[in-house]
């Protein structure tokens, strides 16, 4: 259990990186643009399927970048844990 621990603390960290490398989103992160450029059209509905984030743009309003990436970066973690901590008491208790 430590070494993950390590290793997620580890990737938040580094998470601001995505700040920095601005020659390609991150995966499933793209907007119209990104699909006409790479591949020369917009597909269909496209605009239409996006989803609300709760978090948009990773950007909290009043932090700086780096801050929102972290802040965003463990809840993310966080959320994640929990789902499965209780997906592990549900399994055990049923």
């Amino acid at each position: 259990m430590k070494k993950i621990i390590y290793i997620l603390i580890s990737l938040i960290f580094i998470v601001p990186l995505g700040l920095y490398l601005t020659d390609a989103p991150a995966w499933g992160e793209w907007d119209s643009s990104y699909y006409k450029k790479v591949l020369g059209f917009i597909p269909k509905n496209i605009e239409s399927s996006r989803a609300n984030a709760p978090i948009t743009d990773y950007s909290i309003s009043g932090l700086g970048e780096v801050s929102s990436y972290y802040i965003s970066a463990i809840l993310g973690v966080a959320i994640i844990f929990a789902i499965f901590y209780l997906l592990k008491r549900f399994i055990k208790n049923g």
